[in-house]
């Protein structure tokens, strides 16, 4: 390939990806001194810079370490049609940071399923991954790092801590044929490059780049694999829960301060230990979620959570995969999100009203349990409410936010529409009961006709779900 046309081909491809809204990421990891940089330079040199980002990877921060290990990452997915490009990647966690850190089988196996988790998910929405590993010899490294630091330059690149990854080669060198065994995946195949000549190696990889591109934007189709089949517990059908239970008001203001002051000391032990808590409310419309929620946070120290209502994605939302919005507004580590409607719109909403394919919809249970089984490996608490009332119950209450002149906003006529579809809803939720009721994950019922016993039950199974994780 004529290297004078290698840019023209490349900004060419690169406008093709973007009008078919086709994310790239393309990815570099590879040996100290292999040209990393210096290749990564000479791609952007032949593309259009306004629809790339490059990313430099190191140890993690004090900040992204509050948050769960790929967080970091998802926030820096590109958007539909736009390109990211890795300086080193998630894949530092299974390479260098595995010997630096010394860490355990059960902690490097955990950090191989993020990864094949989170590539896996980009790939089924349509994402090309690009994943380059760049071969050095021990000779030739050490001749590099030689001539870096005999130039005073460049001397300065050259570090104690690239001679120690020299020193200690054969160790890495497993860690690196580990990862790439572990990672190879039909749908994020490494590419392995042998970096002794820079000028074939640079070559190599912009004909691969250019061939994978070509290949996309010929077939524009994404290779997705059998889903991960994950254990569920079963619950009853939302036919078999009888939402109106008996309770004794009188008992109401009692029952609620006391359950909301164990919850506040239960806020603290869990800033103190570091844990998150992750409450998500879905349930009928006019179930009552808002004086739920308010009644909830009225036991929690306000410094401490956060309440995040979730509507309609927004352009730059939809621009991403679905998933993407909710990482980015997770909790620090000793905080708490609670989430008014969640990431399950995508199997009730966007699924009822054909917001999504049925293959997205279908695919979303097991993206869904990856998610949640990556925030209980984090170490967070993880509570789902479903507020359950009846079809009567619903009705009295529509008819009462028509009629009460503080409660008019409350009602809209898109609450009728889907209340017309209340049987499409409800086998969507006995589906999503069904698929996605794990033990990290658990759903709770909250039979919520009487909006009292509702705001009782819920806080107390908070409490529960809490204790259970040991802290108490």
């Amino acid at each position: 390939m004529d290297p004078e046309n290698i840019g023209i081909k490349l900004t060419i491809l690169q406008q093709k990806l973007k009008s078919l809204k086709i994310p790239v990421i393309i990815l570099f990891e590879g040996w100290g001194a292999s040209g990393k940089g210096q290749i990564i330079g000479k791609l952007i040199h032949g593309l259009d810079p306004r629809g790339v980002k490059v990313y430099t990877v190191g140890e993690i921060s004090q900040d992204e370490n509050r948050f769960p290990l790929m967080k970091r990452f998802w926030t820096k997915i590109p958007e539909y049609g736009q390109i990211s490009i890795f300086d080193r990647s998630w894949y530092r966690d299974v390479s260098i940071s595995r010997v630096e850190d010394k860490l355990s089988k059960r902690e490097i196996d955990l950090r191989f399923r993020e990864i094949l988790n989170f590539e896996k998910q980009l790939s089924d929405d349509g994402y090309l991954i690009l994943k380059f590993f760049l071969r050095l010899t021990k000779k030739e490294q050490k001749k590099r790092f030689e001539e870096l630091e005999s130039n005073k330059a460049t001397s300065w690149r050259v570090t104690a801590a690239d001679w120690k990854h020299h020193n200690d080669y054969d160790e890495y060198l497993y860690a690196f044929n580990n990862m790439i065994e572990q990672t190879d995946k039909s749908y994020a195949a490494w590419i392995q490059i042998d970096a002794d000549d820079r000028k074939k190696a640079a070559l190599q990889i912009f004909e691969n780049v250019i061939n994978a591109f070509e290949k996309r934007i010929n077939t524009n189709t994404q290779n997705i694999e059998n889903k991960t089949i994950f254990n569920t517990n079963p619950v009853k059908e939302l036919k078999d829960i009888d939402p109106d239970v008996y309770y004794d008001e009188t008992m109401y203001k009692t029952e609620l301060k006391t359950a909301q002051k164990r919850l506040f000391e239960l806020h603290n032990k869990l800033y103190l230990t570091k844990t998150p808590l992750i409450i998500v409310y879905e349930g009928w419309d006019a179930a009552g979620k808002g004086g739920n929620i308010k009644r909830l946070t009225q036991g929690l120290d306000p410094r401490g959570y956060e309440v995040i209502p979730v509507a309609a994605p927004t352009t730059q939302e939809l621009y991403h995969q679905y998933l993407w919005r909710f990482w980015l507004s997770l909790p620090k580590s000793g905080h708490i999100a609670i989430y008014d409607r969640s990431w399950y719109g995508r199997v009730m909403v966007e699924r009822i009203e054909g917001f999504c394919t049925e293959e997205q919809w279908k695919r979303a249970f097991d993206e869904i349990n990856c998610f949640e089984e990556s925030l209980r490996s984090w170490g967070a608490v993880i509570i789902k409410f479903w507020l359950h009332i009846n079809k009567d119950e619903q009705l009295n209450r529509f008819y009462e936010r028509q009629t009460v002149a503080e409660k008019q906003w409350k009602i809209t006529d898109e609450d009728w529409r889907n209340r017309e579809k209340w049987d499409k809803y409800e086998r969507a939720v006995n589906e999503m009961f069904k698929y996605t009721n794990t033990e990290y994950a658990p759903w709770v019922v909250i039979e919520s006709n009487n909006k009292k016993y509702a705001r009782v039950k819920t806080i107390n199974e908070v409490i529960a779900q809490i204790e259970k994780y040991g802290i108490t």
